[in-house]
């Protein structure tokens, strides 16, 4: 059955970014705004929650409903406090800024991975500190004083996109390759016992027609079966703007075609965790309501 998608939010300008749902709402980050929005599948209506929030882009929720987002514009990890403030985890990898944080997911144990791209906008401020020599997926994990700390973790990446963890967390999904990337790939890492990936297996391989390069993934997010639903494509080449349903195996279940350019980020929301929201760089956020799949909470 088709997925029918209408706006519900927006326009923002400078395009929407992470997505994630409280239990009630859904939280989005209007990226070139600086803002946080709720919205309220009940009353339709979205409502500025945060500001100056630094062009966070992937937000996602942990253990405790903790709220942690991905600052471009200055280059870190924050988690949002209830207070209205935000804390810092750790920012520096061998003594250097990490790059530019774009998407992470959180595991039950707290530790969060995320992807660490370049990113062609400069961080706010002053330019003191140059991009790290790699752009890898990272992982920040609470040591025995409780603080932060950062541990590289994939070595074979060029431009990790999104990241996002299996249900048993035995496995590491990352969307490898920018729109610009040489290769464009859905790849699976084992995560070892000692947190350590193992070699990937390629998934799904995004390709090229005479219209030039195929988009890859920019967003991820599960299924209750533990399928990967995953937003990618555009409409300068290709089979244009597409939500993908891929089995763990790399299996393509199924594919909707989505009304707006250059999807963002997806989640399911709801009360039954069965409608599918998504934001775009035209700054809308989508909602295929009733759909014939249901989210994983990962924390319930």
């Amino acid at each position: 059955m088709a997925w029918h998608f209408e706006r519900v939010a927006g326009p923002y300008e400078g395009g929407v970014g992470g997505v994630a749902w409280d239990g009630t709402a859904v939280i989005f980050a209007a990226v070139g705004e600086a803002r946080l929005l709720s919205f309220d599948p009940a009353t339709k209506a979205a409502t500025e929650i945060r500001r100056y929030t630094n062009r966070t882009n992937g937000i996602a929720f942990g253990p405790e409903r903790r709220l942690y987002g991905c600052q471009e514009g200055s280059r870190r990890v924050i988690q949002f406090l209830a207070d209205g403030s935000a804390t810092v985890t750790a920012t520096k990898l061998a003594g250097r800024h990490h790059n530019f944080p774009s998407d992470l997911t959180v595991a039950r144990s707290g530790a969060i991975w995320f992807a660490d791209p370049y990113n062609p906008m400069p961080a706010f401020g002053p330019q003191l500190f140059a991009p790290l020599d790699h752009a890898s997926v990272l992982c920040l994990q609470r040591n025995g004083a409780h603080q932060w700390v950062l541990e590289r973790k994939s070595f074979d990446t060029a431009a990790p996109r999104a990241v996002l963890l299996s249900p048993d967390e035995k496995t590491l999904y990352v969307a490898e390759g920018d729109a610009g990337a040489a290769t464009r790939e859905l790849r699976a890492y084992p995560v070892g016992e000692d947190g350590r990936l193992g070699a990937f297996t390629v998934l799904h391989t995004f390709g090229r027609d005479h219209r030039g390069p195929h988009r890859g993934i920019e967003g991820m997010c599960l299924d209750a079966d533990g399928n990967i639903v995953a937003c990618a494509g555009w409409r300068r080449s290709g089979p244009g703007p597409m939500l993908y349903v891929f089995s763990p195996s790399g299996a393509v279940l199924e594919t909707h075609p989505l009304p707006d350019d250059l999807p963002q980020r997806c989640q399911f929301g709801g009360a039954g965790l069965d409608s599918l929201y998504l934001t775009t760089a035209g700054g809308h956020l989508l909602c295929a309501e009733r759909t014939t799949r249901r989210g994983y909470d990962r924390f319930t």
